[in-house]
């Protein structure tokens, strides 16, 4: 994760400086989220631990509840998402995050997902700011609800 980090939000600079600091970072997150999520200690996190982890500690919690490893892995998430850096996620970056994790053969129905994440006031500015996308990442892990805009979050399921 630190070398996809450095890359993605260096823009393609990845020095060894930049690299050893994205070191640092992931490893604190790690040890964070390992003692939040490890219950057999066994240094590796399985799906179902971390599923219960997010349960214990995000399922019906607001954004500012959740973890701090949490919340930062949130937000350096919209950093990654975030490629041309003008604080706003826009369709054609939702686009290319969607592409790069499944393949697709019509792009209406990101389109169409991605709008379903947009409230009136992300419509005007031409998409999430990242206050707006913590609130929808609060919602995604903390609404049970398959109904909600969050769902989308990550693009169509």
């Amino acid at each position: 994760m630190a070398v996809r980090a450095c890359v993605v939000e260096g823009k393609g600079d990845c020095s060894t400086a930049r690299l050893d600091e994205y070191k640092k970072l992931m490893k604190n997150l790690w040890e964070e989220i390992s003692a939040i999520a490890d219950d057999d200690k066994d240094g590796k996190i399985s799906n179902q631990e971390f599923k219960d982890a997010v349960k214990k500690t995000c399922v019906g919690k607001k954004y500012e509840e959740f973890p701090q490893a949490m919340r930062a892995f949130i937000e350096s998430n919209f950093k990654l998402l975030d490629i041309d850096n003008d604080g706003i996620v826009g369709v054609n970056e939702y686009r290319y995050n969607c592409i790069t994790r499944v393949a697709v053969d019509d792009i209406a129905p990101i389109d169409k997902a991605f709008d379903t994440l947009l409230s009136d006031d992300d419509k005007k500015r031409g998409g999430l700011t990242l206050d707006r996308y913590k609130e929808l990442y609060g919602q995604f892990l903390g609404n049970t609800a398959d109904n909600h805009p969050a769902v989308n979050l990550f693009g169509p399921l």
